[in-house]
């Protein structure tokens, strides 16, 4: 069987797993974004801890660690490029008549002008993805054949950073009357430009690390309690 099952990869494959659980409850006829959310985080939660799990393993081959980096930015197109463009499909077809958020809203802006910019920022923002995945995968390869050691900057914001930007977005849905589907595009918008702006950005060490996932429980445990409440 090809391919590789050892425990360096395992996280990565879960990544994986949780996204596609998120895009089919998403595309799901009553799709619900805000459960898509809860897989991003998921996902987000994987990949704080793949690369520092794989790295535990001294005697990897070099085909080991090639397909490490492969399958890691594999995984991270569906978690954090497919996924969250997904979840913004999912609140423009379902979010105005979802009940446990408020039912003043904007206009559902479902013409086919708005609808047509939302796709568009959605393809885009997928497309963002690939190249900064695409690119961070050229560079690390060229690192590694260079050994030169441990990377302390990244060149443009890593898609990883989706699993703390759009989960903490979608929050404030359940404390505004106002629908945030747009801004939510706007985001979209925005993260793409700095997905392959060339700008460095220092990769977080493992106390940086734990406070993005302190917040990203705070709030994955608010949005969970504010969802309970709203069917009490």
């Amino acid at each position: 069987m090809i391919g590789y099952y050892d425990y360096t990869v395992l996280l990565t494959y879960a990544s994986l797993v949780s996204a596609v659980l998120g895009i089919l409850i998403c595309m799901d006829g009553q799709g619900h974004p805000f459960i898509g959310v809860f897989f991003l985080m998921i996902c987000g939660l994987c990949d704080a801890f793949d690369g520092k799990v794989a790295r535990t393993k001294k005697n990897r081959t070099e085909q080991e660690l090639r397909y490490g980096i492969q399958i890691d930015s594999l995984a991270d197109l569906v978690a954090f490029g497919v996924l969250p463009a997904c979840i913004g499909n999912a609140m423009l077809r379902v979010l105005p008549s979802m009940p446990e958020v408020s039912r003043r809203h904007l206009n559902r802006m479902t013409g086919w002008p708005f609808v047509s910019i939302f796709y568009a920022i959605m393809a885009i923002y997928v497309l963002a993805a690939l190249v900064r995945l695409a690119y961070f995968n050229v560079e690390e390869e060229s690192r590694n054949e260079k050994h030169a050691g441990k990377r302390q900057y990244y060149t443009g914001l890593p898609v990883t950073s989706a699993s703390l930007i759009f989960p903490i977005l979608l929050s404030f849905q359940y404390i505004t009357p106002f629908d945030i589907t747009p801004f939510y595009f706007v985001a979209m918008l925005v993260v793409s430009a700095l997905f392959v702006m060339p700008i460095p950005v220092k990769k977080p060490g493992t106390r940086a690390i734990l406070i993005m996932i302190l917040i990203g429980a705070i709030d994955f445990i608010t949005m969970l309690w504010m969802y309970v409440q709203k069917f009490r």
